[in-house]
């Protein structure tokens, strides 16, 4: 198993023994293993460190006994179904951090083509794992994202804030969340093939999660992926392209970022001689918001996916907020995002967060005074 570190100068070494820790559970990288012990193992001496958010109560359903879970928000959808604008709600409405689970966005650079939230729209949320990878340093790998991520959750709870996970690639967030990561085993590849009998039986999880699925019915998810495509155009996309292919090898030097949709799609238009016609640019676009579609369909099959293996998914409809901006520019969005996604999703926050190891509710009182209180933000790009 191939694992990658980014260039991150004197963490590199830190960041180097945990992937390999995380991977083998023996320090020594020429011992690695297939199977990748529980994070919650590593840190279940974190227990009350985590302020109102806290640990769940004794026991839980996976089987651990009394061993205390750490507690992780998990906000799952298809691409543009505003998964990062509710992730940034909730993370500044309960003291939230948000990591990055999109296998893309993990790397530096293209920011336009990756879709990436931008600064102005994180609301001074800190992000982790957006945007700082090197892309010419390898291609990060699910285990490889296991253990960065898993750093990175416990570096959140041990400053007691609640850690939210932003997705993005569905074999991340499965490679995260399992008790136990099986190289061997590939959740999905049933979807690319017959399933004979029943369901597998509920996979064990190291965290204690509250999953919120955002989704859009696929009709209106088409239509918003497409103009989103003709948005990202008038932001500059093509021509960050432009910048990115005039460095000659650049995407063959990227295995990671060279996947984003819009690389292959552009590479023959920038790169080939004579290739910059009216025609090559058309069809580049057009393939872009094809394979975008594609995308998002399949993201949704593996979330169901998930969801036949037992995990418990909170599904939230932002079809109403996606139809209203299709309608007209200008539109009122806030109410139905209020109403059917934001409304709901931080009910099932507070309650999943709402009581520590003591029955307490310091999260709400010191946070917002209730879980009604209404937190106004500035507008987010779906």
């Amino acid at each position: 198993m191939r694992f990658f570190l980014a260039s991150n100068g004197s963490r590199a070494p830190f960041l180097l023994r945990c992937l390999q820790r995380s991977a083998s559970g023996n320090p020594k990288p020429r011992r690695m293993s297939t199977v990748a012990p529980p994070l919650r193992l590593r840190c279940h001496h974190l227990h009350g460190l985590y302020g109102g958010y806290g640990y769940g109560g004794s026991g839980d359903s996976n089987g651990h006994g009394s061993e205390e879970m750490q507690r992780l928000v998990v906000v799952m959808g298809a691409t543009g179904t505003g998964k990062s604008k509710l992730s940034v709600e909730l993370s500044t409405l309960f003291s939230g951090e948000i990591i990055n689970s999109d296998k893309i966005q993990v790397y530096r650079g293209l920011d336009i083509t990756t879709n990436k939230i931008s600064d102005a729209e994180r609301h001074s949320v800190r992000h982790h794992l957006l945007g700082e990878l090197d892309p010419a340093a390898g291609e990060l790998s699910p285990a490889g994202f296991r253990a960065l991520a898993g750093r990175s959750i416990v570096d959140i709870a041990a400053r007691r804030r609640l850690p939210v996970l932003a997705g993005g690639s569905n074999s991340f967030v499965h490679a995260l969340l399992v008790d136990r990561f099986d190289l061997r085993n590939d959740p999905f590849g049933a979807l690319r093939r017959p399933r004979a009998g029943r369901e597998e039986a509920e996979e064990g999880l190291q965290f204690r999660c509250c999953f919120l699925w955002v989704h859009v019915e696929p009709a209106v998810l088409a239509e918003h992926l497409d103009r989103r495509v003709d948005e990202m155009v008038a932001e500059g996309m093509v021509e960050e392209l432009e910048r990115y292919f005039a460095v000659e090898g650049t995407a063959q030097r990227h295995p990671g970022l060279g996947k984003a949709i819009g690389v292959p799609e552009f590479r023959g238009y920038f790169t080939a001689r004579g290739g910059r016609t009216a025609a090559a640019y058309e069809a580049a676009l057009r393939a872009i918001k094809a394979n975008t579609r594609q995308l998002a369909e399949e993201q949704v099959r593996k979330i169901e996916r998930l969801s036949a293996m037992g995990w418990s998914l909170r599904r939230v409809d932002a079809t109403a907020t996606v139809a209203a901006r299709l309608t007209r520019e200008g539109a009122d969005t806030a109410a139905p995002w209020r109403r059917d996604v934001a409304g709901p999703s931080v009910a099932a926050v507070a309650e999943f967060v709402k009581e520590d190891d003591n029955g307490g509710h310091h999260v709400l009182r010191r946070r917002s005074g209730s879980c009604r209180t209404r937190v106004v933000l500035p507008s987010i790009k779906v």
